[in-house]
């Protein structure tokens, strides 16, 4: 949710989720996640650092489309997490499926 209204994009809720994990902000992540791939808790990692954002590529994920894929580096005090990050959007609303790590990411989470 941004200000309280669903994302319009799957970058916008990329987005979202990138500003909750420098909050720290669980309650969004899971609730941003699709219950078909949702875990049941989440523990972010202590003391991480996210120092910034660069979306790197799109596919689909756009106000009217049912799916999307955002690729991203998230830089971090400890190195960089390069993911692309699979979306869909369902009653009106994006859900963050899953991601596939670039294998040479260092980091862990989404």
């Amino acid at each position: 949710m941004l200000g309280g209204r669903p994302a319009a994009t799957a970058e916008d809720l990329m987005r979202s989720r990138y500003t909750a994990f420098v909050r720290g902000d669980s309650a969004h992540l899971l609730a941003s996640w699709h219950p078909s791939t949702r875990p049941r808790r989440l523990r972010l990692e202590p003391g991480s650092v996210w120092t910034g954002l660069e979306i790197v590529a799109r596919s689909g994920g756009a106000m009217f489309d049912a799916e999307g894929v955002v690729e991203f580096r998230a830089q971090r005090h400890d190195g960089t997490l390069h993911e692309r990050s699979r979306f869909v959007r369902e009653d009106g609303r994006w859900f963050y499926v899953d991601g596939e790590l670039d294998p040479g990411s260092g980091g862990s989470g989404r």
